[in-house]
């Protein structure tokens, strides 16, 4: 019964983590269009890669921080082991030591694991993977040089995933979101997206990625568009959270009451019901 709903509280986790996220960023991702939000200095960018923050150990270091004990020993034990294996050791315990970071939640390691596995055994799967978690991991940062190491790291992972399926409409869809979100070229990555729902008009992560864009060029009408779609397949107190406040944005009071209120029922989180409580109760007015 614990293994089964397991992958259901960790998802409700990373609902609440992401919501509340942006609950702190709202109004500062508003006030700004989307190319005011990727590579303000690059300058900073070349001096954060030459003095790297995003290195394998550092982010076990800091992801280590907070945990139960009893994990970080087992976590480090399978570190540790690694320093003196190869071959299909090494792969046995990189598996292992991924599985770890995943129950635990921690995407930034995740990340950097999947990449060695995918360097020792090349494959779309690996690839895949560490660009999910290395979005994952920079998604949630307010370290503008951290999130942009991490973003170089997620598009490398991405562009070398796709080498192996060029026509994998996830990979496609995280290639074009780390675009949007981490160069200078964001409409390079809104013309990937824009072919991903183009082929699966459906598709959830590349429409809520669509939306948030919207949402950071105040789109709101468009916005309001995407995340409808999203919850058509996938209703979530993420997209809800985002289908009210676009709604919000553009006066639409009542449509947005409505939609917090959906957020509030889904996530089940005594902090974003407070704030959500707050936002109906001016709304109402």
């Amino acid at each position: 019964m614990q293994s089964k709903q397991q992958p259901i509280m960790q998802q409700r986790t990373k609902q609440i983590i992401a919501i509340t996220t942006t609950i702190a960023l709202m109004g500062f991702l508003l006030a700004q269009p989307i190319k005011g939000l990727v590579n303000e200095d690059k300058n900073a960018a070349t001096d954060a890669h030459a003095t790297s923050q995003a290195t394998f150990e550092l982010m076990s270091q800091q992801a280590k921080q907070g945990l139960n004990p009893q994990i970080i020993g087992e976590i480090s034990t399978i570190e540790s082991k690694l320093t003196k294996a190869s071959g299909a050791e090494k792969v046995a315990l990189l598996q292992q030591l991924a599985s770890k970071w995943d129950d635990v939640n921690k995407p930034a390691p995740l990340g950097f694991v999947y990449e060695e596995l995918a360097k020792l055994e090349p494959q779309f799967e690996y690839w895949f993977k560490a660009g999910d978690a290395y979005r994952a991991a920079y998604t949630n940062l307010r370290d503008t040089a951290l999130v942009r190491e991490l973003n170089s790291y997620a598009i490398n992972a991405y562009q070398n995933a796709l080498k192996y399926n060029a026509d994998d409409l996830d990979a496609k869809t995280g290639l074009g979101s780390a675009y949007v979100t981490g160069t200078d070229n964001p409409m390079q990555g809104i013309a990937l997206l824009q072919e991903v729902v183009k082929a699966d008009p459906s598709h959830v992560e590349a429409n809520k990625s669509l939306g948030l864009f919207s949402m950071q060029s105040r789109q709101f009408d468009r916005a309001i568009d995407r995340f409808k779609t999203v919850i058509e397949q996938q209703p979530d107190a993420e997209s809800y959270f985002y289908l009210a406040t676009s709604y919000e944005n553009i006066g639409l009071k009542r449509e947005a009451i409505a939609a917090f209120e959906k957020s509030r029922d889904l996530a089940a989180d005594p902090t974003l019901t407070q704030f959500i409580n707050r936002k109906i109760d001016e709304l109402s007015k």
